[in-house]
């Protein structure tokens, strides 16, 4: 009967011995899980802020094409009043 009590005392303590060890490697991996957390945090700022400076930029982009077309269709204006200026001269 002894070495009953000693094989169930010997089982508990390799069930114990276990779960240390799986609380171990628990630990690490919720360490790691956070560290990975922070990581991932930082690259979510950094592509915000990526973000943010390219909507601005496209932003001007864009006004920079209107005021070219601006520039262009005025110009156009401009060739056409003196084609029709030239066609006038020559009646």
């Amino acid at each position: 009967m002894a070495q009953g009590g000693l094989d169930k005392l010997a089982a508990l303590e390799d069930k114990i011995f276990r779960n240390v060890e799986m609380c171990k490697v628990l630990r690490q991996e919720k360490a790691d899980l956070l560290l990975e957390i922070e990581r991932i945090k930082q690259d979510v700022t950094a592509l915000k802020d990526e973000n943010s400076f390219l909507e601005k930029k496209l932003l001007k982009l864009v006004a920079d094409r209107e005021e070219l077309k601006l520039k262009v269709e005025a110009m156009i204006d401009a060739i056409a009043m003196l084609e029709l200026e030239a066609e006038s001269l020559k009646k």
